[in-house]
């Protein structure tokens, strides 16, 4: 598999323990997360997903370095996923950790947005 070519829009946020980067691979977007996920870093998580006036998206969120998320995170992704896929676009999460994946399970949101173990499976097509 070729490698693809990335660029990086520059945009890194850092703000009460969520560190958001977004850069571009193959036209897709991908967002770099690390830190905790919760009401008070989630407007950041919303606005790097806000996909208004974005025709037919493509959005990996990596999620390595994610270290906490609570409802409120559920919420955003829940949220994003119906955003995204209204205009024709997906949304998958790559590489959860643990305790992010256990929370993920047991609300069920692994059914509903696409998970992978790696970036690079997120990433294929």
């Amino acid at each position: 598999m070729a490698e693809g070519r990335m660029t990086d829009t520059g945009r890194t946020e850092q703000v009460g323990g969520l560190s958001v980067v977004a850069t571009t691979t193959d036209g897709i977007r991908v967002l770099t997360l690390a830190g905790e996920i919760d009401h008070h870093t989630g407007d950041q998580l919303r606005q790097a997903l806000d996909v208004t006036g974005v025709s037919r998206p493509r959005i990996v969120i990596d999620m390595r370095q994610v270290t906490f998320m609570d409802s409120s995170g559920i919420n955003i992704l829940i949220n994003a996923y119906q955003d995204v896929t209204a205009a024709c676009g997906w949304l998958r999460l790559a590489a959860p950790t643990d305790s992010v994946l256990r929370v993920l399970q047991l609300v069920g949101v692994d059914d509903i947005i696409d998970c992978h173990p790696t970036l690079r499976e997120a990433l294929a097509p």
